[in-house]
Order: C-alpha cells, then sequence, then structure tokens
C-alpha cells in the first residue's frame, strides 16, 4: 500500500492524496475559470453530481464547494486513489457516495493501469508511450526546459495492472439516484469516455443537464462524442487549452436548457 501524503490547499483545507504536486496541479485546474467551472455554475440545490474518473475527489468538492445542494456521486477504481476520495469527501463533502468502480459499456471486470506517481492518468486505457509524450508536450508548453522534463518524466508512468470492477452510469443511477435530476455528468476518465456515454440508456439521457469531459481524440473521438451528445439535444462546445497542443487532449462541455 502506498503511503497516503496530505495537502494543503489555498483556503487552508487538508486533503489526502498521493502526490502533493499532482494534487496541487489538479486543483489548480478545478480553481481556473474553465470549463469544470462553468458546469458547476449550472448546478442547482437538490441535483447530482455524478463524477465518474473522480481521482482524489477535488472535482467533486469544487462542485460541492460551489453549490452546496447537492449530492455527489464519485467513482475512482484504483485501491489507493479510492481511499483517498473516500477519506477527502467523507471530511469535506458531507452526503456523498464514493463508489470503488470504474464506468464503462457493460458492466464486468476488466484490467485497469494504475500510475502510482501520476493517478491521474490511470485508466483502462492507458499508454505509458503517449502518456509520457503527453506529459512532455504539456510541460514544454508550460515553460519548462527539455532538462527539466526530464527529470520530472522519468518513470513517471511506470504502472501497476490491477483487476477493477466496470459498472454504468446507467446501473449507478438506478442503483444511488434513481428519482434524480443529473444536474452534472463530468467524466475524466483516460480514453474510456465514449464507453462511459455509451453505458447510458435511452431513459437516463433526458435527466442529465450537464456534460463536461475531457475527451482523448483518437481516431476522430472527439467529433463523435460532440456529435453524440448533440444528438442526444445538448448545445455542445469544445476546446483545447494552450498549454494541451499538440497533444490528443481536449474539453467538451454541454449543456441544455432547463424549465
Amino acid at each position: 500500500m502506498t503511503n497516503l501524503k496530505e495537502f494543503r490547499l489555498m483556503d487552508g483545507r487538508t486533503i489526502s492524496c498521493t502526490s502533493a504536486a499532482e494534487a496541487r496541479m489538479l486543483w489548480v485546474e478545478m480553481s481556473d475559470e474553465g470549463f469544470y467551472r462553468g458546469a458547476a455554475a449550472t448546478l442547482r440545490d437538490g441535483d447530482v453530481v455524478l463524477d465518474i474518473g473522480a481521482n482524489i475527489g477535488l472535482s467533486a468538492i469544487m462542485f460541492a464547494d460551489t453549490c452546496p445542494g447537492v449530492r455527489v456521486i464519485a467513482a475512482e477504481p484504483a485501491p489507493v486513489t479510492f481511499e483517498c476520495l473516500a477519506r477527502n469527501l467523507g471530511t469535506h463533502v458531507p452526503g456523498s457516495v464514493p463508489l470503488r468502480v470504474a464506468a464503462g459499456r457493460d458492466r464486468g471486470r476488466a484490467q485497469f493501469t494504475w500510475y502510482p506517481r501520476a493517478s491521474a492518468n490511470s485508466g483502462l486505457y492507458a499508454d505509458q508511450r503517449t502518456d509520457d509524450k503527453a506529459t512532455e508536450i504539456f510541460l514544454r508548453n508550460s515553460g519548462l526546459d527539455d532538462d527539466a522534463i526530464g527529470v520530472l518524466t522519468n518513470g513517471l508512468h511506470v504502472g501497476e495492472e490491477i483487476e477493477v470492477e466496470v459498472t454504468t452510469v446507467s446501473d449507478i443511477i438506478e442503483g444511488h439516484c434513481p428519482d434524480a435530476e443529473i444536474g452534472v455528468l463530468k467524466v475524466d476518465v483516460e480514453r474510456a469516455e465514449m464507453d462511459v456515454l455509451e453505458g447510458i440508456s435511452d431513459t437516463h439521457w433526458p435527466r442529465i443537464h450537464t456534460v463536461v469531459a475531457e475527451v482523448h481524440d483518437l481516431d476522430g473521438r472527439l467529433n463523435e462524442i460532440c456529435d453524440l451528445l448533440g444528438a442526444k439535444g445538448f448545445r455542445v462546445h469544445a476546446r483545447q487549452d494552450r498549454v494541451l497542443s499538440g497533444t490528443e487532449l481536449n474539453e467538451v462541455f454541454a449543456t441544455r436548457d432547463r424549465s
């Protein structure tokens, strides 16, 4: 078992994490006025947030901070990361539900690659070479030189293979919030985003009001996901942050009017 660490957020709250540097980066992402913040602004009291690929729970904390009347259901399959998630939600997001599970097209079991030094890049479709390259590009776009990049990425994506439970978003809805409005569905699952969306039944889509997702644009997947969301009645916006230029990583924000 990896020793858990603690990280103090800028507001003084302490969270559990596997890497303080990674936690700092993730919290800055949650604090920026980006698509995640835009999704949080659409929430209403009584909504459910489905946080798929919750990692250690920083996005869940941000959603609950923005709209304290929401209920967060957060899914994360990696055991060590899930332990951080459960601790952080228990401390900072009362009434939330942490689930140790991955989401996909169908329920079952699957092999999952967990990166101890880069937990947010772990996933069912993790690829060390591609993940190394994306991180190198991100760091170079952020202004670091090659020597610093080499130090930071050396061994960063050495993974451990584990078997995890897989369920679907529709199963989560039926099991934990069968009558609730899904104010935000957040998807950050490292190349499994289409699997997650295809695991939502036609009966549940009308109850989902906002989708915010990280999308890996492989073989036209960004257009496929935008088209799928558009067909479900969402207004869809996609963008790529400047520091991710040259990588497959994009953000998608999709919303629709509520009565």
